[in-house]
């Protein structure tokens, strides 16, 4: 079994096959399976998450997309960043705010990025340089966000934060409307995650084994 088939495995014995599973069990689940993957497993699925995701034509035509550098057990989304910034492509990493709120500047390559950590919290990559500000991210054309599952809706189970929950109201205020993706492993494409009125389902989700949609950007 290769390490796709692995991970899937896993996540579902841990998971379960709840209709509709609470989200900290959820999170707590996708989370142990990810800090138990080897580094090489989640290198090998960054080069099949960056192909997948450069089919897509809102990231071949994009002329500004919002993402983020995945760290850890997180799918990984360097090999993306870097060829879109290869192309010229202006790329927008996100800067945590005291208030758990995003500011952001431009990926300018791995060598530019800040190793910062957040109390016990966790430890982020962002990028040095100037800081654009909040509404910077309603300049994109797409915007990749960070989670942890998505279901058959188009629903993304994020980490809890509320920080992305702000760059989608903030979004929405100001009538933009980018293309919404998140890249996840095969394994965390589940049945249904639970929904609340906040909540904005993404356009597609992108996979190592391809690109599957659940509704035309705006």
């Amino acid at each position: 079994m290769n390490e796709f088939g692995t991970v899937r495995e896993q996540c579902v014995s841990r998971i379960g096959h709840d209709a509709e599973p609470d989200k900290r069990k959820l999170r707590r689940a996708i989370l142990s399976v990810r800090n138990g993957l080897p580094a090489d497993d989640v290198r090998g699925t960054a080069d099949a998450l960056a192909r997948h995701a450069l089919e897509l034509p809102e990231l071949a035509r994009a002329r500004t997309v919002a993402a983020y550098v995945s760290v850890g057990g997180e799918p990984g989304t360097l090999a993306l960043l870097d060829t879109l910034h290869a192309r010229g492509v202006r790329v927008l990493l996100p800067v945590l705010l005291a208030d758990d709120d995003l500011d952001w500047g431009v990926y300018e390559g791995a060598d530019h990025l800040v190793r910062v950590r957040y109390g016990g919290r966790m430890t982020l990559l962002e990028p040095a340089g100037e800081r654009l500000g909040p509404e910077a991210v309603t300049e994109a054309d797409a915007v990749l966000l960070p989670g942890l599952a998505v279901d058959s809706r188009g629903v993304r189970l994020g980490r809890g934060g509320g920080s992305y929950d702000r760059v989608l109201a903030r979004l929405e205020r100001a009538g933009a409307g980018p293309a919404l993706l998140v890249l996840l492993y095969d394994s965390e494409v589940v049945d249904r995650v639970p929904r609340e009125p906040h909540d904005r389902a993404v356009h597609a989700v992108v996979t190592p084994s391809g690109v599957r949609r659940f509704r035309p950007p705006a």
